[in-house]
């Protein structure tokens, strides 16, 4: 089956108006980057898009009361939700500092989430 997408490329600081073209799941033909990095990007995007996933988790015990978080690599962008629910549960006790894994290797992908931020403990 053919398929058309547009797409505004972020691999590079140009923003190109991407064409790109499918079929049968595979990108044929990308057209309007004016780099390779847009054709790189259009191919992920469109295959296996992905996604850094940042967030904060409830904190217990710190001067603040939750803890930004991100994930260290894109996560798949279709697993992002599932993500979510997981980290939502996630309650962490003061001080944390920054690269702390919050959640290790979420849903078997070998990403961790981390901490962002140095919090203390409160006093």
């Amino acid at each position: 089956m053919k398929e058309t997408r547009e797409l505004i490329c972020i691999a590079c600081p140009n923003g190109c108006r991407l064409k790109v073209a499918m079929e049968d799941g595979k990108v044929m033909e990308v057209e309007g980057n004016s780099c390779r990095k847009g054709e790189e990007y259009a191919a992920e995007e469109c295959i296996n898009p992905t996604r850094i996933l940042t967030t904060t988790v409830r904190l217990k015990g710190g001067v603040l009361p939750v803890l930004p978080v991100k994930s260290e690599r894109p996560l798949p962008k279709n697993m992002i939700k599932k993500s979510m629910e997981i980290i939502n549960r996630v309650r962490v006790s003061a001080p944390v500092n920054i690269g702390d894994v919050i959640v290790k290797d979420i849903l078997g992908t070998g990403i961790n989430i981390v901490s962002t931020r140095n919090i203390k403990k409160e006093r």
